[in-house]
């Protein structure tokens, strides 16, 4: 530029030669204005939003300003730091010691009923042996649960008639078989009987065996009744009778330990 007389000297620029409101966005360099030169707030709120994008994977506690929000219905089972694995029908219980502080348990108290398994038989039984005979009504349960019971309950028709003039008894058992396994008793001969019997009175009375019993397995369990007469003085045979004139039925619940 070209003056009149002499050229004035230079000097520094200073904010009084600047008017308010002059400096556009256009006339400043990209990147050229520093953290110094910004307000305190924006810097710390630029520092929190990095904060956050660095824990995106966060290993820490999910808590503070330094963690992200979990969207609601998110965190699903696999995400659960727990000491085992899951079992259906189990909860989730604190455990101190364990990993996370919480473990897989079943619920508490025994005495819950599980599962309910009935069987049948619409026809009338007998045998003359004198020892235990198959007796045909029988059910079948799988246990879910190694530790579990199983209540069986047998309601039907039972006697006998012994062959002639005397004394006759008749006997009858629940027995179990696990899986292919043999019947085995389920504690003893369980009687019903009358003294004097003849061969012109018939013995017969509606009754319930019942037994609780522990198999220990998770394999199918075959309950079944049996039965024999025990003849006294003078008579041959007991015809002993199940289900005679009667509906018989077999019921096993599994009881929880």
């Amino acid at each position: 530029m070209a003056y009149i007389g002499k050229t004035p000297a230079s000097a520094a620029l200073t904010s009084g030669d600047i008017s308010d409101g002059i400096i556009s966005t256009a006339k400043i360099a990209d990147d050229a204005a520093t953290a110094d030169k910004i307000a305190n707030a924006v810097n710390t709120s630029i520092a929190a939003n990095t904060a956050k994008t660095t824990n995106a994977t966060h290993s820490g506690e999910v808590t503070g300003s330094g963690a992200l929000t979990i969207a609601d219905n998110i965190v699903d089972e696999a995400n659960l730091k727990v000491s085992n694995s899951p079992t259906n029908g189990y909860f989730l219980s604190a455990q101190s010691g364990n990993t996370g502080g919480m473990t897989w348990a079943e619920a508490g108290g025994g005495g819950k009923i599980l599962q309910v398994v009935e069987g049948t038989d619409t026809n009338a039984r007998t045998t003359t042996s004198s020892s235990y005979a198959d007796l045909s009504l029988n059910v079948s349960i799988t246990p879910s649960a190694s530790n579990s019971k199983i209540l069986v309950i047998v309601s039907a028709t039972m006697g006998g008639q012994p062959s002639g003039g005397g004394n006759g008894e008749a006997y009858f058992d629940i027995q179990r078989k696990i899986a292919s396994g043999s019947y085995t008793s389920l504690g003893g001969a369980q009687g019903l009987g009358s003294t004097y019997m003849n061969n012109s009175e018939i013995y017969r009375a509606s009754s319930i065996l019942m037994k609780l019993d522990s198999p220990g397995t998770t394999s199918a369990v075959n309950y079944k009744v049996f039965g024999y007469g025990d003849p006294g003085g003078g008579v041959s045979n007991v015809n002993v009778m199940l289900g005679r004139g009667g509906y018989s039925v077999i019921t096993a619940m599994e009881v929880a330990n």
